[in-house]
């Protein structure tokens, strides 16, 4: 839940984590009411955070790191020599 209010925050969606600290909580509450919710702050946000959370993302291409290693589009280091991607 964090991660995806982090997501949110940095696409200037205000939003807050609630619950989280009930599933200390399992077996003397119903497990429905031990889940951790995602509440967005202003209800003119719901369409766009919703849009950022589930709409399926373009991969980044592969790149080929400076020791010769194709890598997927997701990583930003060689796991083989250690170099960053170029920006």
């Amino acid at each position: 839940m964090h991660h995806y209010r982090n997501v949110l925050e940095a696409a200037g969606i205000r939003a807050v984590v609630k619950n989280q600290y009930l599933s200390s909580a399992m077996g003397d509450l119903p497990p429905a009411e031990c889940q951790a919710e995602l509440w967005i702050l202003r209800e003119a946000d719901a369409a766009r955070a919703q849009e950022l959370l589930f709409a399926p993302r373009a991969a980044d291409p592969q790149w080929s790191c400076i020791c010769g290693e194709r890598l997927d589009g997701q990583f930003t280091q060689c796991w083989r020599c250690g170099a960053y991607r170029a920006a």
